[in-house]
């Protein structure tokens, strides 16, 4: 089957700053060389928002002839779009938030590469470094601000792939947060990433709110699969899924999270693993489970895997609160306001949470190569915030064999990643990732799931 598509120039919107001509002609030279096919792909999956496809490499292959490119202008540059999905504009016009995210991944992808990545003013082997990386990338894109605005944002993770009555109960949260004026930072893609953000926008239109702020944040290995959703107003592309969650976590005031499968279980466990470091015992950081009544068997699994896995200071760090969106926001609101008097109280930025430890292990990309994954130390014999970390990296490989490109195509050319373990850790994963796949929280719109790993107990 053929999908229109269309050629276009297309101008910047107000979320790329003025550049020099030397900036320019930088600019011009990273798009179009080794970076060239990162910025393509990741610029497809923008102008494709809405798409039903599930992995990256699906979409290329529907729009094979597509290209974008950079060229200089008097007055900055301009993007030049060959074969791109006729659905990203309106009348000949390109839609604008969907022109605003086509230059935030401009932005992100050339500045991390130019300025960050192998530069030596990072120092991307230590823990401080990599902090100081995701401050700089998030302080580009101009989701680092001084104001009262600032003060208030919930990271909302959860799947894509949910049921349509819990993308109903997200918004319903979503609503009870915009209400009280809290702002909301998704992963920017649908189900639940996008139901918090629609209904956070109905409850800050009913408050008269103008300025709220729904900010996604994504990554190039897995933007295709969680395109840009139409709410996002500021979007953020991270190197790659480690800045990309320190970054979440560095910006909350408060996360809640709504049924999901894999990725959502790699969220969970890398946020107990940082929360369960000792040095972070004292700092305030509100944390809740929720979806509607029909959830309850999902989150009793997860809790059951977390406490039988990093014990019960794990299940201390969060709480769980089923069918009640009003008693959720109420709850975050109050969270949210003991974290604003706890920095107040030391001094410290509303915009970015300096005085988390996060330790390298959560901070260093982890590439999951079958030798990687068969590496993992999934032992009991370590402590509990090790032991989170890396039970993490296992969940973000079986996210990889799911639905990035790369890992599907390692998946497909040397059979499934093979996990080793504890038996009663082996035992609990192997059961919570079955039960994800019988409740399609695994299957790929289109496909019938095949399991990308295996449990070698």
């Amino acid at each position: 089957m053929r999908h229109p598509v269309v050629d276009a120039v297309i101008s910047p919107s107000h979320n790329l700053p003025l550049l020099s001509r030397t900036e320019v002609a930088r600019m011009l030279d990273a798009s179009q060389g080794q970076l060239h096919t990162l910025f393509r792909n990741c610029s497809l999956a923008v102008l494709s928002t809405g798409h039903d496809i599930g992995d990256g490499q699906e979409l290329i292959d529907r729009y094979p002839d597509f290209d974008v490119r950079v060229s200089p202008r008097e007055r900055g540059l301009q993007l030049h779009l060959r074969n791109a999905p006729a659905q990203a504009f309106v009348d000949g016009h390109i839609i604008q938030g969907i022109r605003e995210h086509l230059f935030a991944v401009l932005r992100d992808v050339v500045y991390a590469a130019e300025q960050i990545i192998d530069q030596p003013a990072f120092d991307l082997s230590c823990s401080d470094g990599l902090t100081d990386a995701v401050f700089h990338i998030l302080r580009n894109a101009g989701v680092l601000k001084i104001g009262t605005r600032q003060q208030q944002l919930v990271v909302c993770w959860g799947g894509h792939a949910i049921s349509r009555h819990e993308y109903d109960y997200s918004k319903y949260v979503g609503y009870h947060l915009g209400l009280r004026g809290l702002d909301v930072c998704t992963g920017c893609g649908i189900g639940a990433m996008k139901g918090p953000m629609k209904g956070a926008a109905v409850g800050h239109a009913k408050q008269r709110i103008t300025r709220g702020r729904y900010i996604g944040i994504s990554e190039p290995g897995i933007i295709a699969a969680e395109a840009p959703n139409p709410i996002v107003n500021a979007l953020v592309i991270m190197p790659d899924i480690e800045k990309r969650l320190e970054a979440f976590v560095r910006m909350a005031h408060g996360i809640i999270i709504f049924p999901g499968g894999v990725g959502t279980a790699e969220e969970i466990l890398y946020l107990l693993g940082i929360l369960l470091h000792p040095d972070n015992a004292e700092l305030p950081f509100p944390l809740i489970f929720t979806g509607p009544a029909s959830a309850a068997e999902y989150f009793a699994r997860i809790d059951d895997f977390i406490v039988n896995t990093l014990g019960e200071a794990a299940r201390a760090r969060y709480r769980i609160i089923i069918d009640d969106p009003e008693q959720v926001a109420r709850e975050m609101q109050a969270g949210v306001a003991g974290v604003r008097a706890f920095r107040a109280e030391r001094d410290d930025a509303y915009c970015f949470n300096w005085q988390l430890q996060i330790e390298a292990a959560f901070q260093q990309p982890f590439i999951p190569t079958h030798a990687h994954m068969a590496a993992l130390d999934l032992r009991r014999e370590q402590p509990p915030h090790q032991l989170a970390a890396q039970l993490r990296r296992a969940f973000s490989g079986v996210v990889a064999g799911n639905v990035k490109a790369d890992g599907i195509d390692a998946v497909a050319r040397h059979g499934p990643f093979e996990l080793h373990g504890d038996p009663a850790i082996m035992v609990r994963m192997d059961a919570l990732l079955t039960r994800f796949a019988e409740q399609k929280r695994m299957k790929l719109p289109g496909k019938q799931y095949q399991p990308c790993y295996r449990i070698v107990r």
